[in-house]
């Protein structure tokens, strides 16, 4: 008897059911937060190109903080270096998640998203490097338009109304993670300044000390706040970026379940630390770093420069190229097939979507051009004006199958017989099917009833005189 052929796998299928529920209660924050997020970035312009600039560079240079702990900061800094360990840190959670419970646990799933990120960030930075070579302006920013920011994305998914079914949303989420992963070690490898050994060797040890403390099983915010405060203090000393505090301690969380328990540990924390990341930390970050003057001069330099539009042409241009053209690959030499439901174009749509770089990117291009304001600000005009334009070319192809989604949406959440979980995931159990059988049986015996009540007027009616 002939071997069974081995089963192609699918991408972009269905998804568990523990991992839609998951899903969706993730980026539904992280919408909320998507939308504070650009309504900071609009306040923040419309406060620097207005006659109110001057408070509002007075009061994002405002100094404060206990300068004989070396952290006398600006409020841009506080909001750079301190709210983003927050966000980071987020990040650090949802990252170890997908590696021991999510789409990375499992080596072959990963293999697509995995490859489409890193293609997504190696095609932005070539883009960049090429323009700013042939234009001899600075390569230093050559990391500003490699990463995707996720809320900002899925405020745009509101914003539009797109419908977008639960696995491309989780393709998206993951390669907005896989990119966080390597934006930190951007951070941490090419923009850490001279090294405080005694430093950073004192925030070793009290990472020590909270990865121990978890390990015991010590509870308490009260434990781990204040250590976690002096982390990332100790880390911004020494000269490594402090945002890394964050990540490492959102990597030390448990994020596999024990029985009985309902969440993980780090999915309980994500769930209480993820609104003050979406709702406060980052608006905040925003409202005090995309503040940039956008006169008409301004806006053509950014087409005009080569740093500029190495970074508007790396996030509109080089990301789609990347993430589409990873995944294609990656898809073609896995054998993997694409979910008859979907097609390409819709790959297309968010790789498109994820040119969107907003946080890290600005993050990045305030680190790239420190000793250069003016730069700065126009690497920033740019990070805005390009996830501009990927959003408005990502919003149109979506928008194009926008009636599709919704019918795949409809199918997702359709629950007929109301036990709360979708139908779609219930063809394998017997019961469901009787549960329906019942259900079907009732409405036939409605419709036999009203069809007699109607057969009956119709015979009783003798028309009008």
């Amino acid at each position: 008897m002939a071997a069974p052929k081995n089963r192609r796998s699918v991408f972009l299928g269905r998804l568990p059911l523990p991992e839609r529920n998951y899903l969706a209660e993730a980026l539904r924050t992280e919408t909320v937060g998507g939308v504070l997020l650009l309504v900071a970035a609009v306040a923040a312009l419309i406060w620097a190109n207005t006659p109110l600039r001057d408070s509002y560079e007075t009061i994002r240079g405002f100094h404060l903080g206990p300068g004989s702990l070396g952290l006398d900061l600006s409020v841009q800094h506080w909001a750079a270096d301190g709210l983003l360990a927050v966000f980071f840190f987020v990040a650090g959670i949802e990252l170890k998640r997908e590696l021991v419970a999510g789409e990375l646990r499992d080596p072959k799933a990963a293999a697509l998203p995995v490859i489409a990120a890193i293609c997504g960030m190696a095609a932005p930075a070539l883009v960049y490097f090429t323009v700013a070579k042939t234009g001899g302006g600075a390569l230093d920013g050559w990391a500003v338009p490699t990463a995707t920011d996720i809320a900002f994305a899925l405020a745009v998914l509101a914003v539009i109304g797109t419908a977008l079914p639960s696995a491309l949303r989780a393709f998206l989420l993951t390669l907005a993670v896989v990119d966080d992963l390597f934006a930190i070690l951007i951070i941490a490898v090419f923009f850490t300044s001279e090294l405080n050994f005694a430093a950073l060797g004192f925030a070793v040890l009290g990472l020590a000390v909270f990865w121990l403390l978890l390990r015991k099983g010590v509870r308490g915010w009260y434990v781990y706040v204040p250590l976690a405060i002096v982390n990332w203090a100790l880390m911004y000393n020494s000269g490594v970026h402090a945002t890394i505090a964050g990540v490492a301690m959102g990597l030390m969380l448990r994020c596999t379940r024990h029985e009985g328990e309902r969440y993980s540990p780090g999915e309980h924390i994500e769930h209480m630390v993820r609104p003050l990341s979406a709702g406060l930390a980052v608006p905040l970050f925003a409202l005090f770093s995309a503040g940039v003057a956008l006169s008409g001069g301004a806006l053509s330099d950014v087409f005009r420069k080569p740093e500029t539009l190495g970074v508007v042409l790396g996030l509109v241009v080089g990301k789609a190229i990347g993430v589409f053209g990873g995944t294609w690959l990656a898809a073609r030499f896995t054998k993997a097939e694409l979910n008859p439901d979907l097609e390409w174009p819709d790959v297309l749509a968010v790789a498109s979507l994820a040119g969107i770089g907003f946080t890290v990117s600005l993050l990045i291009g305030e680190l790239a051009f420190a000793g250069d304001q003016l730069l700065t600000d126009e690497v920033k005009a740019a990070v805005l004006i390009g996830s501009l334009i990927a959003a408005v070319i990502a919003g149109t192809l979506l928008k194009l199958r926008d009636n599709k989604y919704k019918k795949l949406c409809a199918d997702e959440d359709r629950d007929e017989d109301q036990d709360g979980i979708p139908d779609i995931y219930e063809q394998g159990n017997p019961d469901y099917h009787l549960r329906m059988a019942a259900i079907h049986e009732a409405k036939a015996a409605e419709h036999r009833r009203l069809a007699e009540v109607a057969s009956g007027h119709t015979t009783g009616d003798d028309g009008p005189a």
